[in-house]
């Protein structure tokens, strides 16, 4: 893999903001827009509108992108009467889905229903594969009606083929505070995994196990990085490795208002030492990019993603 894809959305009012656009990179550290920085994929389905959106590639050469159903531009003020309350426990318990064998075609969007009557609304998926039960791990966070519909906890299902889904189980709850936005990954047979933490602390966390579903230790030296931030507004983890073995970190700024919300980025020397230090200086965007992932791609499917029309 000698390139990089980053699958988002943007940060505006309207409803083409909330839908898939693509980004390209030839090292990890300058970006440049797809289609000329308008959407790729359009949600025609469900709420009309997708965000945190995870992509991945399967063992069979597949792709899928798996996004939250939802549109603050066409539901905010309507069927959610302005209350993120109200997307948290009416949302919708469907995710967005779309195949592609290359990239570029892709399939008819799918909404997938992994939520029951007790779930609240599906937020920010993710995927990683298990090689040890040879399937997927979708993982998400929602709220339960286990408790009251209260702090948001990470559950997920199991497929083999994005068709079949498992019924969901919880994967972690965090006794002190809700946890959304989960990121998992695998290096060196450990599994590291990074959660926004709304209360205590309030951020970014890295946590690593021996087990993809088994339990998991916090990392100090990465909650003393993020401590020296000094704003806690940051979600949306996405890491990724960079050809010289490092490891680039992006997480989603919202402590302002509008456009100046998005990714920055943040470079480890390796995962497991949690020293993740803000690295501004050595990237370069064409606009802030909101929450998404960042999957390896090579030179070729590279080439074929720029001359999107």
């Amino acid at each position: 893999m000698q390139a990089y894809l980053f699958v988002h959305f943007k940060e505006k009012t309207t409803p083409d903001g909330e839908q898939v656009y693509f980004a390209l990179s030839t090292d990890g550290f300058n970006w440049e827009q797809v289609n000329g920085g308008q959407p790729v994929l359009w949600s025609e389905k469900g709420e009309k509108g997708v965000r945190d959106h995870t992509i991945v590639r399967t063992k069979e050469g597949k792709f899928y992108i798996i996004a939250t159903d939802l549109s603050l531009a066409n539901c905010f003020n309507t069927k959610y009467k302005g209350d993120w309350a109200n997307i948290g426990r009416e949302g919708s318990k469907c995710l967005s889905m779309w195949e592609s064998d290359d990239l570029v075609n892709w399939s008819e969007q799918r909404l997938i229903q992994l939520g029951d009557e007790d779930f609240g609304c599906l937020w920010a998926p993710d995927v990683i594969y298990d090689k040890k039960n040879e399937d997927y791990v979708i993982h998400w966070s929602s709220s339960h009606a286990s408790n009251n519909y209260g702090n948001k906890a990470i559950y997920y299902t199991r497929t083999k083929d994005f068709k079949s889904f498992t019924t969901p189980q919880m994967l972690c709850r965090k006794d002190d505070s809700g946890i959304i936005d989960s990121a998992i990954y695998e290096e060196n047979g450990t599994f590291y995994r990074f959660l926004k933490s709304e209360k205590n602390p309030e951020g970014i966390i890295l946590q690593k196990g021996k087990t993809l579903t088994g339990e998991y230790a916090r990392i100090e030296a990465f909650d003393e990085e993020m401590a020296k931030l000094g704003h806690p507004a940051y979600e949306a983890p996405t890491a990724f490795k960079l050809s010289d073995g490092r490891w680039c970190l992006m997480l989603d700024f919202f402590g302002v208002v509008g456009e100046g919300q998005g990714y920055v980025p943040f470079i480890a020397e390796d995962i497991d030492s949690g020293r993740f230090i803000r690295s501004d200086a050595s990237f370069t965007f064409p606009y802030r990019f909101k929450h998404g992932t960042v999957l390896p791609i090579t030179m070729d499917e590279y080439h074929r993603i720029k001359s999107w029309k």
